[in-house]
This record gives C-alpha cells, sequence and structure tokens, in this order.
C-alpha cells in the first residue's frame, strides 16, 4: 500500500480519525489510540479490539490497518489475523477513507491468492 498514499496522521489527530470512522460505520465504543512503545523497534502499528497503538506519525494505510484489525478482533481476542474477514474490511476502508479503486484491489488481492470475504462487517455488529 505504501507506493499508492504517502499520505500520513500525526498521532494527537489520529483518535477523532479512529472516532470518525467507528461512528460511519456504525459502532459504538471505538478502541483508544495508544501511542506505541518507544522499544517497540520491529512493530509499525498493532491493534486489538480496544485499542490501537500507533506512533508519532502513522501511514493513513496503516492506521486503516490497524482499524481492520480493531473490528475484526471480539473483545474476548478471537481475531481473524489477516484472513479473508480481515481483508475484506482493509478493503473496504481503503476504498471509502483512501478512495483506491475497488476492482483494482480486488484483483490484486485475487492474483495474490488471498481469500477475501467481500461482503466482510466488523465481527461485533449485530445482524
Amino acid at each position: 500500500m505504501a507506493p499508492r498514499d504517502a499520505s500520513f496522521i500525526l498521532f494527537p489527530a489520529a483518535q477523532a480519525m479512529v472516532d470518525a470512522i467507528w461512528s460511519e460505520t456504525d459502532l459504538r465504543y471505538p478502541p483508544s489510540v495508544e501511542r506505541l512503545p518507544r522499544h517497540a523497534t520491529a512493530t509499525i502499528a498493532s491493534a486489538n479490539r480496544l485499542s490501537l497503538f500507533l506512533p508519532d506519525r502513522v501511514a493513513s494505510w496503516c492506521l486503516l490497518h490497524e482499524l481492520a484489525h480493531a473490528m475484526t478482533t471480539t473483545v474476548d481476542g478471537h481475531s481473524d489475523r489477516h484472513g479473508p474477514v480481515f481483508v475484506g474490511m482493509y478493503v473496504r476502508l481503503l476504498v471509502r477513507y483512501l478512495r483506491l479503486d475497488e476492482s483494482e484491489l480486488l484483483r490484486s488481492v485475487q492474483d495474490s491468492g488471498i481469500h477475501i470475504m467481500r461482503n466482510a462487517r466488523p465481527v461485533f455488529l449485530d445482524p
């Protein structure tokens, strides 16, 4: 994703972004944005259902990646990791917020042999 989007979010603005995206997805109780520990040298960001751990400056695509993790992880910690539900949510977020071409993303996913759930939704959203 990095070559397609060079935009980034500064840490002070990240919580408002997360809150807005969470709300637009009809979700309540967004995860909190916390600073990535300074000793985390091999990780650029991480997330679970309750928190996103971000550096001082994070690529927009990376923020959406972590948000897709938060949306596909239950409160008890069960995660889709990088499975079909996660990929479906991530593609939806990339199309909606970075305005990337959906057909191009889907073709790329298919060409890479990655499984995707096209109608993915947050795992804890009521049906």
